[in-house]
């Protein structure tokens, strides 16, 4: 299973997409089943997750059943926590197996030593967001926040994901990020000779740098709008893809 490639997604956003790119996405994962290795989905897989002590959010029963079954079938399925889905936990752990990271993690992706991360309050600026995400992040916001009734801890989440409507807003403030992301990747690859490549998430744009010879800045873009995906085949280069619901059709690199 190791000659099979890795598969690599982020800002999925289940729950603030339209119902076929869900199906879209399912059939994703089966192809992964398939044709992967191992999964990796990099942040951002739901617009709204938060486990409560018994409870848990409406509407993914089928992707949770096909990550579990690809568990099952022995294809390990690394998640981390997006800005969206950060309070993660027991549940996507213990019951559907995926390892869930919520910060930053370095692992061995068929032979490339990568630094995983989704990619929000890295990089200068952005200084309110990281404000705002030390107070959501806090044991006691997080403690206040599980007392409220689910079907009201969802609404507020609604209220504020600014992920309906995406595509049709200017992409201004998503290219100035994915650039600040790129240097601050690429920065990281100079200042660490032990990592082959950086992955990271958040800003929706596909991207696919050679920052040095053999060493690599990836952002596997998003399902809101472009679908795509990344693979990274043993010695191989990585492969920046789209998927239209058939097969794969090979994505152009932005530079």
């Amino acid at each position: 299973m190791q000659d099979l490639p890795v598969f690599i997604a982020s800002d999925v956003h289940l729950g603030a997409v339209p119902t076929d790119t869900e199906g879209v996405f399912l059939s994703w994962l089966e192809h992964c089943g398939l044709h992967a290795s191992r999964v990796v989905i990099n942040g951002d897989l739901f617009d709204f997750w938060f486990e409560y002590g018994s409870v848990i959010p409406r509407g993914y029963t089928r992707i949770l059943g096909a990550l579990c079954a690809l568990v099952d079938a022995g294809k390990p399925v690394l998640l981390v926590g997006g800005n969206h889905d950060w309070w993660g936990g027991s549940y996507l752990r213990e019951e559907i197996g995926v390892e869930f990271h919520q910060q930053p993690v370095v692992v061995d992706l068929n032979g490339r030593n990568t630094l995983l991360a989704h990619g929000d309050g890295l990089g200068p600026g952005d200084l309110g967001y990281r404000l705002l995400r030390s107070i959501l992040r806090s044991g006691p916001t997080r403690f206040a926040f599980r007392w409220l009734h689910p079907d009201l801890g969802a609404r507020i989440a609604r209220s504020v994901s600014k992920t309906e409507g995406r595509p049709q807003r200017s992409r201004v403030r998503e290219g100035s990020r994915s650039r600040i992301l790129e240097a601050w990747a690429s920065e990281r690859l100079r200042a660490s000779p032990e990592l082959d490549m950086v992955v990271l998430g958040h800003t929706h744009v596909p991207l696919l740098r050679e920052v040095e010879p053999g060493r690599y800045y990836l952002n596997a873009g998003d399902w809101v709008e472009h679908r795509s995906y990344a693979t990274l085949a043993t010695g191989e280069p990585p492969c920046l893809l789209e998927w239209p619901g058939e097969g794969p059709v090979r994505n152009r690199p932005e530079r």
